[in-house]
């Protein structure tokens, strides 16, 4: 079925696989919009297309599929679509779309998906074709009312004037007439050398409802007559409930109901979430584990450490002989570094609120994809996509969590369907939070290299062995069994994640390894332990030969120049080579990823004691067109908390088959006063569309890493940090 064809045809199984491949009114007679003043104007108010609605108080409302998880992707989203429209930013607003009319509409709005910082490169050129087309139409509305050639007019800033005349409207007088129009069938782009929105740094439009208090978080949401459900899954993966009593809390104060929600978990349903959780903690329940529970973390390395000398394995990138090569080397250089299971950890737990009946079934949820979440729905309902609904809410945090997978949203559904009709809001504990997320993979590298008499790299071999997200989430976007993903960034070439050297020989491989512990998109995904395991080699390889590690790179950079631009430019600003004082060191590091070119250079010190202190970090980011560069700066900084936290601390180990750290207690976040100070070099080249939210994350540990070596002449090969002894040798 193509998307051409009628969205009533479309099955459900149909709609639940196409949207399982791209991870990426209600019926019962009320509904419950965040703002009904707004929801009455925009349902009045005629679209003069998909993307734009202009209302008669000259309000600018800007339709963005993509979610927001404090990334900026709706002003990000916005400001180019307001370009091409030329309107008055200070009217700008934005509104989502749900995925089911959007359904209705044969997927007008196309990809819904948050997710491998794509939101505004993968959209930005059909969101800027219905801008200028709107713009267009409300041009000939003007035109057409005073009789005068469209050509002949002028706007500026949502103002339309023709000069000859000396005669002007507003785009809020004359959109129900644009509205009527039809649409051009091309439009002429901007050049971005002419942008005057797009490109600035304009405040974004989601902070003043977020500093009142007035933004609605998923965990907010009020419906008349909700319930409550708070839910207990197997704590072993793979395990399901083999018996539980609920007459034991059914007379507690305000409980409702106990359901069993599919095979391996039970809920309890009550007036409150806390009176539900209390009822679930003291509801007795029988697991059965299943074989998973004799796993442990020394089961899952022993498993990893079997996969760097097995013989078979996936090619990612091969050129010429790395064997022969690095068997007729002058220098051997071997190295195994490892990368551990980490969780997502957002701040908002899971949680969701749905409604089910025979003939619908509708949810609010926070979700980075709005049609995965509908997929999931729709399944879980035992209803055509077509009858079910997602109200898609600004997360408290994705980082991945919230995209591929909507295990939080089949569990509501199916908890509201034994209470039809009655609104049933799910909110997760932060303990079943963090024992049943989607993980990063864990996976350990060997490294072996080969230098020649004058210290040159003449081969490579670098081995992952471990796990596949592809395998565990999306299996049939495996290719012939190989996972793509495993290689980000370790590419042969490509404008996605491309290595950033020419190595003569060079063979990079990956021994699949998949533990039960289910595996996710994690901020950055295999960018961040591939830019440690490339670039603290580098550094390794660098220091074997004797050599300064910023012109060992250099001198292999020579075809890669966006490559060696971010490289040279982070080296320039830190003052690379400049004295340091004793027990302080920098470190450097490169990579591309989703399409964009990072580097970054740390400073730390580490005293008598072991302990270390990151002081600061230059990265520059080229991501070819910079929409807004104070938002790309504040992307920067935040994905700097987000990795050097995961290199620092993040580690989730495994004992009987389950996940231990169950809170922050154990799973731990940097502090305010461990964060160092980031200065952020955006240097978009044009030519191109990279991503911002992830790409600078990967650099940011290998650069730390190669700093700790500087400073104590020690190597830190397992993540995390916290676990390896820093005194100075």
């Amino acid at each position: 079925m193509t998307e051409q064809q009628s969205a009533s045809a479309l099955s459900r199984r149909d709609f639940i696989a196409r949207s399982a491949a791209v991870a990426g009114g209600l019926g019962l007679g009320f509904h419950v919009p965040f703002d009904a003043a707004a929801q009455s104007a925009a349902a009045s108010t005629p679209e003069v297309n998909a993307w734009v609605v202009i209302r008669p108080d000259e309000t600018v409302v800007i339709r963005i599929a993509r979610s927001e998880m404090g990334q900026g992707t709706l002003t990000g989203l916005a400001q180019p679509v307001a370009e091409e429209l030329e309107c008055d930013w200070s009217k700008v607003t934005t509104e989502y779309p749900t995925p089911g009319q959007s359904l209705a509409r044969n997927r007008v709005w196309g990809n819904f998906s948050t997710g491998g910082s794509r939101g505004v490169r993968e959209s930005q050129e059909y969101m800027r074709q219905g801008g200028a087309a709107a713009r267009t139409m409300l041009v000939q509305a003007a035109a057409n009312a005073w009789g005068v050639p469209a050509s002949e007019c002028r706007v500026e800033k949502g103002v339309i004037s023709h000069p000859a005349s000396g005669r002007s409207t507003s785009y809020g007088k004359v959109a129900e007439a644009a509205s009527k129009i039809e649409p051009p069938k091309e439009v002429q782009l901007k050049d971005p050398k002419d942008w005057t929105i797009a490109g600035k740094s304009v405040p974004r439009l989601d902070t003043a409802e977020k500093l009142t208090g007035k933004q609605v978080y998923g965990m907010d949401l009020r419906l008349p007559g909700m319930l409550n459900a708070a839910i207990k899954d197997c704590p072993v993966f793979g395990g399901k409930v083999a018996s539980y009593d609920a007459k034991a809390v059914e007379g507690m104060p305000g409980v409702k109901a106990v359901v069993r929600v599919g095979e391996s978990a039970v809920a309890v349903v009550a007036d409150t979430w806390w009176r539900a959780k209390t009822a679930l903690d003291a509801l007795p329940v029988t697991w059965d584990e299943g074989p998973n529970a004799k796993v442990s973390s020394e089961t899952i390395m022993a498993m990893l450490k079997e996969g760097l000398e097995a013989k078979e394995a996936f090619v990612g990138n091969r050129n010429g002989d790395a064997a022969a090569a690095i068997a007729g080397a002058a220098k051997r250089v071997e190295a195994v570094y490892g990368y551990p299971f980490q969780n997502h950890a957002t701040m908002e737990v899971m949680n969701a609120t749905a409604v089910w009946t025979s003939d619908r079934c509708e949810v609010w949820t926070p979700t980075q994809n709005g049609e995965a979440a509908l997929a999931a729905a729709s399944e879980a309902a035992g209803l055509p996509a077509l009858r079910c609904d997602v109200h898609k809410i600004h997360l408290g945090g994705g980082f991945g969590r919230r995209g591929a997978v909507h295990d939080w949203v089949r569990q509501v559904v199916a908890i509201a369907k034994e209470m039809p009709g009655t609104p049933i809001k799910l909110i997760w504990s932060r303990e079943e939070d963090m024992v049943h997320g989607k993980y990063h993979p864990i996976t350990q590298c060997k490294l072996v290299g080969g230098l020649d008499d004058r210290g040159n790299l003449v081969g490579v071999h670098m081995r992952i062995s471990g796990q596949s997200i592809l395998a565990g989430l999306l299996p049939q976007n495996l290719q012939n069994g190989r996972d793509p993903v495993t290689f980000q960034g370790l590419n042969p070439g490509g404008a996605e994640a491309a290595i950033g050297y020419t190595i003569p020989n060079v063979l990079i491989d990956h021994a699949m390894r998949n533990p039960h512990v289910p595996p996710g998109f994690w901020r950055g995904v295999n960018t961040n332990p591939n830019a440690i395991y490339l670039e603290s080699f580098m550094d390794e390889l660098a220091h074997a030969a004797g050599q300064d590690p910023l012109e060992f790179r250099r001198k292999l950079m020579a075809n890669h120049p966006k490559h060696l631009g971010v490289l040279n430019a982070v080296a320039e600003r830190a003052g690379w080579g400049k004295p340091m004082p004793a027990g302080h060191g920098r470190g450097i590091a490169q990579i591309m990823g989703f399409g964009s070119y990072t580097a970054a250079v740390a400073e730390v010190s580490v005293d008598d004691a072991g302990r270390l202190k990151i002081h600061r970090i230059v990265a520059a980011t080229d991501p070819g067109h910079a929409v807004n560069p104070q938002q790309i700066e504040a992307q920067v900084e935040g994905s700097f908390v987000y990795g050097l936290s995961a290199a620092l601390y993040g580690e989730c180990t495994v004992a009987d088959g389950r996940i231990v750290e169950q809170n922050f207690d154990s799973y731990p976040v940097m502090r305010l006063d461990e964060m160092p100070k980031v200065e952020t070099i955006v240097m978009p080249s044009g030519g191109f569309w990279g991503g911002v939210g992830e790409p600078t994350i990967a650099v940011a540990a290998p650069a730390v890493l190669n700093a700790i070596f500087a400073a104590t002449g020690k190597r830190v090969r397992q993540i995390p940090v916290k676990n390896a002894d820093l005194r100075r040798a």
